[in-house]
């Protein structure tokens, strides 16, 4: 018996093992390298687990989380080896389930795509690689560089500790019910930055009080945060929006913001 797709939990089952296959072999050690390509895998809300068998063919060592206590019957059925951990993965402490660094994969449930991802941030020394599939537009949104509309918070707070790559777009039909948009994959792989060099809570304040009024320059957008007398506050970057800076401008901001110039 198949699991019913759950509108409440975002589920849209992949049945198209073409695309199933090819997102399993981005984090393959002939994509991603060694000893990252051998990592072990969580794997978040493998449904019927179309994805999960092709990782564990490859002999990656998955840890599947679901949320669905009728996807978790499934799989405890259908693939008895698998180890499966049933619950929310935004409350879960990843550091209780697998010691030392995991790669991060899935067919993201698009009502909570962003948030997990924010999560990621706070376990991104743990997870050097994401990959997976998501709404298209989000993953447009954090593989964006500098100079669109597109370009924003999640792009920027990812982007300073990974490389972000969109890899293809899957279309709603290769999905059981399908979408009613079209899906994108990603993968993110950690860069090489250790440090921000200034306060990464600062960084993140700047960033999401920027793009909170992005429309506007960032003379008026923070200039509650500079203060009136904050030198920053002539700078020419101050007549700009927020959607023109790179990584590094918004770490000289939040430097700014804590009087470190």
């Amino acid at each position: 018996m198949e699991v019913r797709a759950k509108k409440n939990l975002g589920q849209h089952f992949l049945r198209d093992l073409g695309v199933a296959g090819k997102i399993a072999a981005t984090i393959s050690p002939a994509e991603v390298g060694e000893p990252l390509g051998s990592l072990p895998v969580m794997e978040i809300g493998p449904g019927m687990g179309v994805l999960t068998r092709f990782l564990t063919e490859a002999g990656r060592d998955v840890t599947a989380v679901e949320l669905d206590s009728e996807s978790v019957e499934y799989l405890h059925r259908e693939m008895p080896e698998l180890r499966v951990v049933e619950g929310d993965f935004l409350k879960m402490d990843l550091d209780t389930l697998i010691d030392g660094p995991m790669v991060l994969i899935g067919n993201y449930p698009y009502n909570i795509s962003s948030q997990i991802f924010f999560k990621v941030l706070d376990y991104k020394d743990k997870i050097p690689v994401v990959s997976g599939m998501l709404q298209k537009e989000v993953a447009e949104r954090i593989c964006a560089g500098p100079g669109g509309k597109v370009y924003g918070i999640l792009s920027v707070l990812l982007q300073a500790w990974y490389d972000c790559r969109y890899l293809f777009s899957v279309p709603p039909g290769v999905f059981a019910p399908p979408p009613k948009v079209t899906s994108g994959v990603l993968r993110l792989t950690r860069n090489s930055r250790t440090d921000l060099g200034v306060d990464e809570a600062a960084f993140r304040r700047v960033v999401k009080t920027a793009f909170g009024q992005r429309r506007k320059t960032l003379r008026n957008s923070l200039g509650g945060l500079m203060g009136a007398d904050n030198p920053i506050m002539t700078d020419p970057i101050m007549g700009l929006r927020p959607e023109r800076l790179g990584v590094e401008d918004f770490i000289r901001l939040a430097k700014a913001s804590l009087r470190m110039e």
